[in-house]
């Protein structure tokens, strides 16, 4: 296989710093610029993998400020901010009871629920005592009163 050339590198390295997989990077530099790569290749070309240990110090940097500069950049889509996607659902469960269609309802306000539950973080808080370390306290809720309950949560936020 001939050398890559600077610009099929740094395509490379800057997918890979994207967290594309590296099927999927073989893929766009094939349709990027006809060139075909073996999945090995573009490993070898992530320096947090085994196969990238020995990348040159360049691609490194490369890899390292495009992966800072990526997840900066993710910061700043509106729909990745929980507070955004909660309101939406908000608006979503109105119209959806506005069209009487209550088992859609049912499901954003379950979305909503793991939402602010952290289910769709990385890091979940899971807690196995009540306040102060007592017991937990449960109550039993009609679904009215759950749906009451998850409207005011939502218009908390």
């Amino acid at each position: 296989m001939p050398a890559l050339d600077s610009h099929v590198k740094t395509f490379i390295v800057q997918q890979l710093a994207c967290f594309d997989t590296p099927s999927t990077v073989v893929e766009a530099v094939k349709n990027e610029f006809g060139v075909t790569v073996s999945r090995q290749t573009v490993e070898s070309h992530d320096p947090t993998k085994h196969a990238g240990r020995k990348l040159a110090q360049r691609w490194v940097d490369l890899f390292n400020s495009s992966r800072e500069r990526f997840k900066a950049e993710t910061a700043n889509i509106p729909i990745a901010n929980r507070a955004v996607r909660l309101r939406a659902l908000n608006r979503m469960v109105n119209q959806a009871e506005r069209m009487k269609n209550l088992g859609l309802a049912a499901q954003l306000i379950e979305q909503a629920a793991k939402e602010t539950g952290g289910a769709y973080t990385n890091r979940q808080q899971i807690e196995h005592s009540g306040p102060n370390g007592g017991p937990i306290q449960s109550a039993d809720m009609t679904p009215g009163q759950f749906r009451e309950e998850a409207k005011k949560l939502l218009q908390e936020v």
